[in-house]
């Protein structure tokens, strides 16, 4: 599948519940982000087997760890329990719904919940593959959560928090509020990665991964939504009593018979 003939549709503005039936696409929506995903395998793989790279890279986390403050601990645990697994998924579902019921814009709730959620989930698949351990928490000053496994790289938290801004922005752009949700999505996802670090359970490159994951598959998934997600959502009739959706593309009539 080429990416260089994507369509390159400009987002519905006929009705703002409509606002999402067609999302930001780069031209080349296969080839960047594959490369960008590859770049991060290759982070991941060096972060793990180099000798002393998770060394040089704990000395961020062990300077955060003895400068450990009240307000900066509770601000830093709160971010963690937010953005969480669970704390995510309720915090998707009540944006999605508040689309779905207050809003009256099914299309809206379904490329909202989809974009944050692709960036999120695209974490846990590098995670199965990489297979980095966390910091040692037995090293840090004041570890406020010690966490272990081999799920460090990259970010859970952060990949949330990339997705959700990357949805934000979407919904916001185009309108007055659009400079508004880059600045609140760039500060979202930047502090979210300094919480990670602060808190003790991430490696600097393991946040930095994240943004860039997130990213490539945000990007990826727009191509893919603007080629065959409407087509699909036109047919969940069950959605229309919450508020208008695409219409459907009309079936193909039949071969005109040639004349005799």
């Amino acid at each position: 599948m080429s990416d260089d003939t994507a369509p390159r549709r400009e987002p519905a503005r006929t009705h703002p519940a409509l606002r999402l039936e067609s999302l930001p696409q780069i031209r080349r929506w296969i080839i960047v982000p594959g490369m960008l995903g590859a770049a991060v395998l290759v982070l991941g793989f060096s972060a793990r087997f180099i000798p002393g790279y998770a060394g040089a890279e704990l000395v961020v986390d062990q300077e955060l760890s003895r400068h450990h403050d009240g307000v900066l601990n509770a601000a830093a645990m709160a971010l963690s329990g937010i953005f969480s697994p669970v704390g995510g998924s309720v915090l998707l579902a009540l944006a999605c719904l508040f689309l779905l019921v207050v809003r009256r814009a099914p299309v809206n709730a379904l490329a909202f919940g989809s974009v944050a959620s692709v960036g999120w989930l695209s974490a846990q698949l590098v995670k199965v593959v990489v297979e980095r351990p966390r910091p040692n928490p037995a090293l840090l000053a004041d570890p406020l959560a010690p966490e272990t496994g081999f799920d460090s790289f990259p970010s859970g938290h952060v990949s949330l928090a990339v997705g959700l801004a990357f949805a934000i922005w979407f919904l916001a752009r185009g309108t007055r509020r659009e400079r508004f949700s880059v600045v609140l999505g760039a500060v979202m996802v930047v502090g979210l990665a300094l919480s990670r670090l602060y808190v003790g359970v991430h490696y600097p490159s393991d946040v930095l991964a994240a943004m860039v994951s997130a990213s490539a598959a945000v990007l990826f998934f727009c191509g893919l939504w603007n080629r065959y997600a409407m087509a699909l959502v036109s047919r969940l009739g069950f959605l229309r009593p919450f508020g208008p959706l695409p219409q459907r593309p009309p079936a193909a009539g039949p071969l005109p018979r040639s004349g005799t």
